[in-house]
C-alpha cells in the first residue's frame, strides 16, 4: 500500500503483459524513484492532485479522452507533460509519475510499444551517479534528467513518423507536379508558343493603324501627350533591341543555313566520285563478261568438222577477242568522258 492508500505494483517490463488485463481502468500509473525502480499505482484523479499537489485543470490536459495539444507546463512542485503518447508529471518530491498507455488504447496499456523503450530509458538513466560527482555538480538534476529522457523519446517517435509521411508524401506530390512540369517543359520548347506570349509586342504591331486616330484626340492635353512621348521613347528602345536581336538570330540562322548548303556539297561530290568508280568497275565487268563468253564458246567439247586442222585459229581468236573488248572498254569511257558523267 502507497501513502496515501492507493494500490502499488512493483513495475517489471518483462512481466508487464499479466498486468495488462488486471489495469484496465484510467488509473493505471507507474511511479519511477530516485533509483530508476518502477512501481504501478492504481490512482484515481483526486489521489494524484493530493500527491504531486497540482490542480484538476492541469491534469484534465493528461486525459487521453480530451483532445489538448502538446503542452509543457511548469508548476511549483511539478512539471506536467503532455507529449502525444508520453504523459508524465515530474515532482521533485516523488521524482516522477508517467502514463503509460497512449491515447488510442485510454490508458489501459501498460506494454504499448511507444512507450515500453521510455520506461526502459528511465529506468537506465534516473539512478544517481556517485556522491564525488553530484557534489562536483556534474550530474544534472533530477527532474532535468526525466524531462530529457522524455524529450529524446518524443523526437525519436516524430522523426520515425516523418520518415514514413515522406516515404508516402513524396511520390504523391511528384505525381501531382509533374503535369505541371510536363506543360512548363512542352511551353519552352516550343518557341512559337512562347511569342504567342509576348502580348505587347503583338499589341505594339497592330497598333500604327489605330494610332492615327488617336494621336488626333490626345494632342490637346499635354500631359497626356507627354505620357505617350515617353511611353513611344520606351518602346522604340525596346523595339531597338528587339531589332538587333533579331538581326543575330537572322545573322545566326544564315550561318547555319551555308554550313548545312557546305556539307552537302562536299557529300554530292564523294556520291559523285563513287557513281564515276562505280561506272568504270562496271564498264570493266561488261567488256571481261563478253570476253568469257567468247572463250567459253569456243571451250567447249561440240564436235564439228571445222574444228579439225585449225589449231592456229586459237590465238587468233583470243587476240581479237581481247582487242575488241579493250576497244568497247575504251569506247565507253570515252562515251561517259563526252555525255560529261565523268570528270575530265
Amino acid at each position: 500500500m502507497a501513502r496515501d492508500g492507493s494500490v502499488v505494483v512493483p513495475a517489471d517490463p518483462q512481466g508487464m503483459t499479466v498486468v495488462k488485463k488486471k489495469t484496465q481502468s484510467s488509473r493505471s500509473w507507474i511511479l519511477f524513484d530516485g533509483t530508476g525502480q518502477g512501481s504501478l499505482l492504481d490512482l484515481d484523479k483526486y489521489a494524484i492532485m493530493h500527491r504531486v499537489q497540482i490542480h484538476a485543470r492541469d491534469l484534465r490536459i493528461l486525459d487521453p479522452l480530451l483532445s489538448y495539444p502538446s503542452t509543457i507546463l511548469g508548476r511549483d512542485k511539478a512539471i506536467v507533460l503532455n507529449l502525444e503518447h508520453i504523459k508524465a508529471i515530474i515532482t521533485a518530491e516523488e521524482h516522477i509519475k508517467a502514463i503509460i498507455t497512449a491515447e488510442e488504447v485510454l490508458l489501459r496499456d501498460p506494454t504499448d510499444e511507444n512507450v515500453i523503450p521510455v520506461v526502459e530509458e528511465l529506468q537506465r538513466r534516473l539512478p544517481r551517479l556517485s556522491d564525488s560527482n553530484q557534489q562536483q555538480g556534474d550530474e544534472s538534476p533530477f527532474e532535468f534528467r526525466a524531462l530529457e529522457v522524455a524529450l529524446e523519446a518524443i523526437c525519436s517517435f516524430l522523426a520515425a513518423r516523418t520518415t514514413e509521411l515522406e516515404v508516402a508524401a513524396y511520390p504523391a506530390l511528384d505525381e501531382l507536379t509533374s503535369k505541371v512540369r510536363d506543360e512548363l517543359e512542352q511551353l519552352l520548347d516550343d518557341d512559337d508558343d512562347m511569342a504567342d506570349l509576348y502580348l505587347s509586342r503583338k499589341a505594339s504591331s497592330s497598333s500604327p493603324v489605330s494610332g492615327l486616330g488617336a494621336a488626333n484626340w490626345f494632342a490637346a492635353s499635354p500631359t497626356i501627350g507627354s505620357k505617350i512621348s515617353r511611353a513611344s521613347v520606351t518602346t522604340a528602345r525596346f523595339d531597338e533591341n528587339d531589332v538587333e536581336e533579331l538581326e543575330m538570330l537572322l545573322e545566326l540562322r544564315e550561318y547555319i543555313d551555308d554550313t548545312e548548303d557546305y556539307i552537302n556539297i562536299q557529300l554530292d561530290s564523294h556520291r559523285n566520285q563513287l557513281i564515276q568508280l562505280e561506272l568504270f568497275l562496271s564498264s570493266g565487268t561488261v567488256c571481261l563478261s563478253l570476253y568469257a563468253l567468247v572463250t567459253s564458246i569456243f571451250g567447249m567439247n561440240i564436235p564439228y568438222n571445222w574444228n579439225q586442222n585449225h589449231g592456229y585459229m586459237f590465238k587468233w581468236v583470243v587476240t581479237v577477242t581481247g582487242g575488241f573488248c579493250a576497244l568497247m572498254f575504251l569506247m565507253i569511257t570515252v562515251y561517259a568522258r563526252k555525255k560529261g558523267l565523268v570528270g575530265s
